[in-house]
This record gives structure tokens, sequence and C-alpha cells, in this order.
């Protein structure tokens, strides 16, 4: 027994040597039009965090283009993959038609509790058409445009990314 929680507390130390990639989706952010927002603030949420950052990236919205970016974070080793942007009602918002073309197993229950835990801050949080998934070793997860809905949703299932990505491993 004892071998066993000394097993589980190492476990739990590794957990947050989690390496990160950041894809910000914005017509104007990639050209250079707007300055991007959302991925500085989820940099800075990942460090907080003690993560580390391996990837960033800024495409627009274009399907291909979102999971040609996906695919290579996820080949690079990512394996936490945030997406900010791309997830509302809009024409050109295709962040989540892109994602789930290239996850193999969905995650409903973090974007369901990312919306759950944003709606206790405001009622457009149902807006939001982010999903979550699996592709390989990587979680990939859809998180609004703002970088305070961005770090908002990131924060209410930050305590579950740790286990998720351990669970990935092998």
């Amino acid at each position: 027994m004892k071998n066993k929680q000394h097993s589980s507390t190492r476990t739990l130390q590794h957990s947050n040597q989690i390496t990160v990639g950041i894809i910000t989706i914005s017509d104007r952010a990639s050209a250079g039009d707007y300055d991007d927002l959302g991925g500085p603030a989820l940099k800075e949420a990942a460090q907080k965090a003690r993560w580390q950052v391996l990837a960033e990236g800024i495409v627009p919205d274009d399907v291909r283009r979102i999971q040609e970016t996906i695919r290579s974070f996820a080949r690079q080793g990512c394996g936490l993959i945030l997406t900010t942007g791309g997830t509302g009602i809009s024409a050109r918002d295709v962040t989540p038609e892109a994602t789930m073309a290239v996850v193999e197993r969905a995650m409903p229950g973090l974007s369901e509790r990312m919306r759950f835990e944003g709606a206790r801050i405001t009622p457009f949080a149902a807006l939001s058409r982010g999903v979550s998934g699996i592709r390989g070793k990587s979680l990939i997860v859809n998180l609004p445009g703002s970088p305070k809905g961005a770090v908002e949703s990131l924060d209410a299932i930050l305590e579950l990314i740790p286990l998720i990505v351990q669970l990935m491993r092998p």
C-alpha cells in the first residue's frame, strides 16, 4: 500500500508537465489587421499553471488551415491544444467543425462544463459552439475568442486537464 501511495504522488507531480499548443483562429489577426489578444492570454494562463507552451499559431477562419495546425501541433507532441476564436454563430465561425473532423474521440463533458460555468457569468456563454476531443495523445479544447472568455473557460476545466493528459500517455 505504501508503494502505491508513493507511485500515486509521483504521478501527480509529473501530471503538471504538460506541453501546450495555442492556436488563435481569426481572419483579422492572421492578416495582421488586429492584435491577437486571446493567444497571449492563454499563454499566460498556461504558464501560470506551470505548463510548457510548445507551439503557437495564428490562422484564419478556414477549416483546412485549422485542421492542418491541430494535426501539426499533435505531431509535435502537444498534450493539450487550445484554440481561441471561431466558436460563435457567424458563418465564418468554423472552429468546432474543423476540430470535430480531426478528433478521434469527443469529450463533450469538458465543453458542457465550460458553458455551464460561463453561464454563471454571462448568458452569452450558451452561444459558444466550442467542442473538445482527443486526437492521439492530444486533448483539443475550443475556447471563445475573447481573452476573458477564453481564460474563464479554461479555468472551468483546469483541474481536469492534468488527469486527462496523464491518462492519454502510455
